[in-house]
């Protein structure tokens, strides 16, 4: 099972970014996947979530600026993130369950089956 995160990299603040995450070894159309993310010295946090059903999720802090999407044709779930604000500095990583949750942020870390390596987002002010 691999998940393959990128499309990470330093843009100014307003700026934009598009992760993708391309799964392997697993049956992506079914389960839930989740992007997290890890500030310096902080704890991982949910961002967003599309379940197997493509309902969404959003972090109060990211609603309105990202969109979550996937294709399961391609294996792939993609983070369009615009706005982009130096707080948004992280690594995010893109994480595959098989739970449910209502609403998904509230997603604990334990219940992931499968994490990707991460990618660095870098916000310049």
């Amino acid at each position: 099972v691999q998940l393959q995160a990128s499309g990470g990299g330093l843009v100014q603040t307003g700026g934009s970014l598009r992760l993708s995450c391309a799964a392997s070894g697993i049956l992506f159309s079914r389960y839930n996947m989740v992007w997290f993310r890890q500030a310096p010295g902080k704890e991982r946090e949910f961002v967003a979530s599309i379940t197997w059903s493509d309902s969404t999720d959003y972090a109060d802090s990211v609603k309105g600026r990202f969109a979550i999407s996937r294709d399961n044709a391609k294996n792939t779930v993609y983070l369009q993130m615009n706005s982009l604000k130096p707080e948004d500095t992280a690594v995010f990583y893109c994480a595959a369950t098989f739970v449910t949750t209502e609403p998904m942020r509230n997603i604990q870390r334990h219940y992931v089956n499968y994490w990707g390596q991460g990618t660095l987002v870098t916000v310049s002010s």
